[in-house]
């Protein structure tokens, strides 16, 4: 389970909402998910956001799989991960952080999240929270994340004695 920041590329005369409708719509989970098809423009912003991550984070580990681009952070404060497809992104945070850490790991994903929008026309969205990752607080999902954490810390792990 992970907490997620979505990010999509809002089709012209659509809201944010109504291009997500759009793509749930088009959804079918009983079919293969369909392999990554990049144009040259997505292709060059990818580049250009693992560039700037790599530059204003630190050390990512990149991998292309067949349907889509991942990069996940190395090293403190934790892990991010984000997974590129070209007209979306998404990025996941495991539910393992809480207190000062689930902050400075939302602060990360929030900066990688602005890094996406400055490099590409994806807008961000943190639905856990309900805000735009362009103008929301961290802070906000961090004390969400941080009491998810906290409660499946207490409720689901196996405790050995």
């Amino acid at each position: 389970m992970t907490y997620d920041i979505t990010l999509v590329r809002v089709q012209p005369g659509l809201t944010l909402q109504e291009t997500l409708d759009r793509l749930n719509a088009a959804f079918d989970p009983d079919a293969d998910l369909p392999q990554l098809r990049l144009t040259d423009g997505q292709r060059a912003e990818w580049r250009r956001i693992l560039g700037r991550v790599s530059r204003d984070i630190g050390s990512v580990e990149s991998e292309e799989y067949p349907y889509s681009l991942t990069l996940e952070t190395v090293g403190p404060p934790g892990r991010v991960q984000l997974d590129y497809c070209g007209d979306t992104a998404n990025i996941e945070v495991t539910y393992r952080y809480w207190g000062p850490a689930a902050l400075e790991v939302m602060e990360l994903a929030y900066r990688i999240a602005r890094i996406v929008e400055e490099e590409s026309d994806l807008t961000g969205h943190d639905f856990e929270v309900d805000q735009p990752t362009r103008t929301g607080a961290p802070a906000k999902a961090a004390a969400r994340l941080s009491g998810v954490s906290d409660w499946a810390q207490h409720h689901l792990s196996r405790r050995v004695t």
